[in-house]
Parts: structure tokens; sequence; C-alpha cells
């Protein structure tokens, strides 16, 4: 697994103040991950770690190596998370909702910063989210899950277009749209399964109001239907 991590699959983590030590500078921190997964001198891993830095938008990345974590804001907290990610030049970088906390105009500046770090690297990219804007504007193909079971899986486009699973379209419906008129609020009812205690049949079932008997008592197996793969006994309705 040690030879995996960093060099072949890296993450970043939703929370950028938690995910760095408070008591030792970043370039510490980032130098130590360049030293244990690529094996450089203490002088090589300055240099890359000062690299990777101005990769990800962090300015006088040379000087601000010896600043502490919380002398960065929550967006260059997640840059730095970002270039610990990416300094080892993995194959595939999960992004764990990694704009949790941060405002509106941040989120777009980190997807838009994963999105450019992405095209340049030319690693994969997992990206796990609750916000669906987001996630169409940085990934290709989306896969929906409830309960831990996946529900939807298709191209990002073909998703918003025709969701075949009644949880897909309703989180859809949850977005809220500038066209909304106050109080249009569209929130899905009921409360979210209880680990372990998913029951028989399918997880969203309690919730869902295309819901058939055969719903209750068995889980719908995940089938391949027009250009995209769903779980559902009942996709007409």
């Amino acid at each position: 697994m040690r030879r995996l991590r960093g060099s072949t699959v890296s993450i970043v983590f939703q929370d950028a103040l938690s995910g760095l030590n408070p008591v030792f500078p970043i370039g510490v921190q980032l130098c130590d991950v360049l030293r244990a997964h690529r094996g450089m001198s203490a002088r090589a891993a300055r240099d890359a770690a000062v690299e990777t830095l101005e990769l990800v938008g962090i300015r006088k990345a040379s000087e601000r190596l010896g600043q502490f974590p919380h002398q960065f804001s929550g967006g260059m907290r997640q840059r730095v998370l970002i270039a610990m990610a990416v300094a080892c030049r993995p194959r595939l970088l999960i992004a764990d909702e990694p704009t949790t906390a941060l405002d509106v105009t941040v989120q777009a500046q980190i997807v838009a910063l994963l999105h450019d770090v992405r095209q340049r690297l030319g690693f994969g990219l997992l990206f796990i989210t609750h916000n669906l804007d987001l996630m169409a504007d940085i990934c290709s193909r989306a896969m929906v899950l409830y309960g831990g079971m996946l529900m939807e899986d298709a191209q990002v486009s073909t998703l918003f277009a025709s969701p075949l699973q009644p949880y897909t379209r309703a989180l859809i419906a949850c977005v809220p749209r500038l066209s909304d008129r106050p109080g249009d609020l569209r929130p899905i009812l009921g409360a979210s399964p209880v680990p372990g205690r998913l029951g028989s049949g399918c997880p969203f079932v309690s919730r869902c109001s295309a819901s058939v008997e055969r719903c209750r008592t068995e889980v719908p197996p995940l089938q391949q239907q027009d250009d995209h793969r769903v779980a559902c006994w009942n996709t007409a309705a």
C-alpha cells in the first residue's frame, strides 16, 4: 500500500485545517511527502515543493514554505493540500469534498484549479461531492450513490438531461435556481438510511414517490438502460 500511496493514488481531504499539521510549517510537511515517496534529498525536495506550490497558484512560494497553516486562508490551505496530493505525480487523485466550508467564489477557484492541474499533469480525478453544479463543471461521468449503493451511472450531460433513478431526479430537483420563486424549495422528504439497517429492498424506498411493492422486498440490480446504468424497479415513473 505504501508503494501505491502518493505516487499512484493520492487524496485531497475536505477539511484543509485538520488536513495540515498546525505545529509544522507547510514546507516541512510538503518536503516530508516528497522525501518519503520520491526518495529526494532535502535540497531537491525543497525545490520540488516550491515548484508544486507555484503550480497550484501560491505566489512567492519559496517565502511561504516557512509559514504555518494558520497563516493561510481557507482557500490557500486547500491549495496547499492539493499541492501535497499532486507533488508525487499520482495517476489517480481522489478529491473528497474539497470545497467544504469554502465560500462560493473560492469553491469555483478550487474546482478550476483541479481542472487545470489535471490537464497539466494528466491524472485521473475522482471527485466526491454533494454539489451537483460543481460536479458538472469538472466531471465527465457521474455515479450517484445512496446508502452505500450505486443507484445510477452515466455521462454528466445524460444524467442532467434524462435522469432515470428517482433519487437522481430528486437530487437535481433540490438544487435551487435563480428562476425559483420564494418558497419553491423541493427537499427530499424523510430521513437518510441508517448504515447496517437498510432492510431487504431498495435503500431509497422509504423516501421514494415512485416506489412499487417490489421495491420493499428486492434490491434492484444495476442494469444497462439507454446509454447509462441504473438500479431501479420503476424508472418509467
